[in-house]
């Protein structure tokens, strides 16, 4: 648990560099300050779909009910405040919207075998893509790829999340899907973390180059409108070969994060804390990033100047929340209130 909540911890710090910028340069030292571009996303939800199998391993394991009420109500809040936290001026995507409903989609898989969940995960991966691009040629390519906001319609929020936003789950289900089943591993034994480090490095490499090759071959894409699109591995291109690598180099960081025993030691145990609470740290730095930071960063310094304070100044109220806390401030509401019997 330690290791996922450091690897949890990265996903957040990953997250943060990029949501704060600056972006667009291809200078060498912002393309390495990018490198967690569409990767620490990815392994946010990759993080999330293990976290998912943990909660409901006894349901699967010795046949108890689904914790229904407790996922329902994870689903509700983070769907709600995800679409109010979109209304903020941060410039970024929220991703606690697609979080909410692959939970909920993925409630009917948390008792089937493993082969459904890789089929599914292989499934979404290949085929959502290729819905994507059907359905920007349907629409004319009028898929905005805004994300969407508690001042949308229902009908809005729903395809904006399902199909059209900047995180659609019938491509995102694929990582989040894969976590549910790697939850069901043995993530304690060397030997799978081993094939972790190995498999996740050979997917990331191997997407890249094959990318690399068959763009060679039959050119760029020139719009979403392209099936050449799905030749591509851009991050955030929503094409099988972004996914596979993507989800690849979250493999190997998760892989690496559970070969490492020393999490608990004073230089390292902050960006445990960090990881337990993360749903406060990337809440946290929304609001930064709507009241102090924007309308920069306008430089690669001022960007890494911003992004390296709000990691530590999230670090240390993590640190002192935990020593007097067990869990997180935004964690304590994800846990379903109890209904007391009135009593007679």
């Amino acid at each position: 648990m330690v290791a996922l909540d450091a690897a949890r911890g990265l996903a957040v710090i990953g997250m943060i560099a990029i949501n704060t910028g600056p972006r667009g340069d291809d200078e060498l030292l912002e393309m390495i300050y990018r490198i967690p571009y569409g990767r620490a996303s990815l392994l946010f939800v990759l993080l999330g779909g293990i976290g998912l199998s943990l909660m409901t391993r006894r349901s699967l394991l010795q046949g108890a009910p689904l914790p229904w009420v407790s996922l329902v109500w994870r689903c509700a809040l983070l769907l709600l405040g995800g679409l109010a936290l979109q209304e903020l001026d941060h410039d970024v995507a929220v991703i606690l919207q697609i979080y909410a409903l692959l939970i909920l989609f993925s409630l009917p898989l948390l008792r089937t075998t493993g082969r459904t969940l890789l089929l599914v995960a292989a499934t979404s991966a290949l085929v959502g893509p290729l819905i994507w691009i059907m359905g920007q040629i349907y629409t004319d390519g009028e898929f905005d790829r805004d994300p969407v906001a508690v001042s949308d319609s229902p009908w809005e929020i729903f395809t904006g999340i399902v199909v059209t936003g900047p995180y659609p789950l019938i491509v995102w289900g694929a990582p989040f899907v894969f976590g549910i089943w790697l939850g069901r591993q043995n993530l304690t034994d060397p030997r799978i973390s081993t094939r972790l480090i190995i498999w996740g490095a050979v997917a990331a490499v191997a997407a890249h180059l094959a990318s690399i090759a068959l763009v060679e071959l039959f050119g760029e894409p020139t719009s979403h409108l392209a099936w050449q699109r799905l030749l591509s591995s851009v991050a955030h291109s929503q094409m099988p070969l972004w996914v596979i690598g993507g989800a690849g180099s979250a493999v190997f960081v998760l892989g690496v994060c559970l070969k490492i025993r020393v999490w608990s030691r004073p230089l390292t145990s902050p960006l445990v804390f960090l990881g337990q609470l993360a749903l406060t740290a990337y809440v946290g730095h929304l609001l930064v990033l709507a009241f102090i930071v924007r309308p920069g960063p306008d430089t690669l310094a001022q960007g890494m100047l911003a992004t390296t304070g709000t990691v530590l100044a999230l670090m240390v109220f993590a640190s002192l929340w935990r020593w007097r806390f067990n869990r997180g401030p935004l964690e304590v509401l994800l846990r379903a209130p109890k209904l007391r019997r009135p009593t007679p």
